[in-house]
C-alpha cells in the first residue's frame, strides 16, 4: 500500500491502496465515483473512460500511480449540472437506451471535439471506435457529435 496523491474533477485527494490498483477501481470503490463504468476490464470497450491530462484513458488498465498529480476527469466532473455541450447533445437526440456506456461515450466524445472540433464523420466514427454501445446508438451518438460541435462553435 502507498499514499497516492490525485487531482481528480479540480480537488486533491489522497488514496491509500497498491499502487498497481487500475483507477477505476479507487474511483469507484474509494472516492465514490461510481459514473465510471466497469465493462470489460481490458480496455477494449469503452465503458470506463475518463480524462487524463485532456486524454481519452481506459481507466480499467490504468494504475493508479500512473496518475499520481496529473489532471483526472470524471464523467462527475464534467459539468456541475450536466450542462455541457456534449451531454446536451446526448439527450436532443436521445442516444442513452441502457445509458450504461454512456459515460465512456460521452468523455471520448469530448476528448476528440478538445482535439478537433469540427470532425468529419470519418473521424467521429475513427474517434469513437472501440467505444461499444450494446443497443446499438452508434448513428445517434455521431449526430450528437455533430450537434454538439456545431453548439460548441457558437
Amino acid at each position: 500500500m502507498a499514499v497516492i496523491n490525485l487531482n481528480v474533477n479540480g480537488k486533491k485527494q489522497a488514496v491509500d491502496v497498491d499502487p498497481q490498483t487500475p483507477m477505476l477501481w479507487v474511483l469507484r470503490e474509494h472516492l465514490n465515483l461510481v459514473g465510471t463504468k466497469y465493462g470489460c476490464g481490458i480496455a477494449a470497450c469503452g465503458a470506463c473512460t475518463i480524462h487524463l491530462e485532456g486524454m481519452a484513458v481506459r481507466s480499467c488498465q490504468l494504475p493508479v500511480s500512473s496518475a499520481e498529480n496529473k489532471a483526472i476527469t470524471t464523467i462527475e466532473g464534467l459539468s456541475e449540472n450536466g450542462d455541457h455541450p456534449v451531454q446536451k447533445a446526448w439527450l436532443e437526440h436521445d442516444v442513452p437506451q441502457c445509458g450504461y456506456c454512456q459515460s465512456g461515450q460521452i468523455m471520448t466524445a469530448v476528448a476528440l471535439l478538445h482535439d478537433n472540433p469540427n470532425p468529419t464523420d470519418a473521424e467521429i466514427e475513427s474517434a469513437m471506435h472501440g467505444n461499444i454501445c450494446r443497443c446499438g446508438t452508434y448513428l445517434r451518438i455521431r449526430a450528437a457529435v455533430k450537434t454538439a460541435a456545431k453548439s460548441q462553435s457558437l
